[in-house]
């Protein structure tokens, strides 16, 4: 009989399986998805998990721009930017945002500030796809659709 192996197995780059995801983000709360889409992006629900490679999936998410706030987030947290320029800081607010021309930016922002800075996370920020509507092109991919509220609620059950 054989033994039980004590080595951790790293999983090439060529070996990784990417499989592609469909959340509707209608009334999600927007920290709360982040972080569920950031552990997807990163391959973290995966056992085999390799932190130097890209072993994450494909996220598509849908209406993007009716996630919400809890509290007074959506009027009293600002987002700043800098332009490079001296005294060239700007800020808005989470409403301005979704108000906006790109309402998904608040979410992606909100995944991109959770995943590691780099080549690597640059790389997995690209298998994120965000649209404001409930339309997207991926449907030829066929993305398995997940019930993120569900796993919500099922993480406070157990809190």
């Amino acid at each position: 009989m054989k033994a039980l192996s004590k080595i951790t197995r790293s999983i090439k780059p060529a070996e990784v399986e990417k499989n592609w995801h469909l959340i509707d983000a209608d009334g999600l709360v927007v920290g709360r998805l982040a972080t569920i889409v950031a552990n997807i992006l990163r391959g973290k629900h995966k056992p085999s998990y390799t932190p130097h490679v890209d072993c994450g999936d494909h996220v598509v998410i849908v209406n993007a721009d009716k996630v919400k706030f809890t509290g007074k987030k959506l009027t009293d947290k600002r987002y700043y930017k800098h332009t490079g320029h001296p005294g060239g800081i700007k800020e808005t607010s989470p409403a301005k945002v979704l108000e906006g021309r790109f309402p998904e930016r608040v979410l992606e922002k909100a995944v991109e500030r959770m995943i590691p800075r780099g080549p690597l996370g640059r790389a997995q920020m690209r298998a994120l796809h965000l649209y404001a509507g409930s339309e997207h092109p991926h449907a030829g991919t066929q993305p398995v659709a997940l019930d993120v509220a569900g796993m919500n609620r099922k993480n406070k059950a157990t809190a």
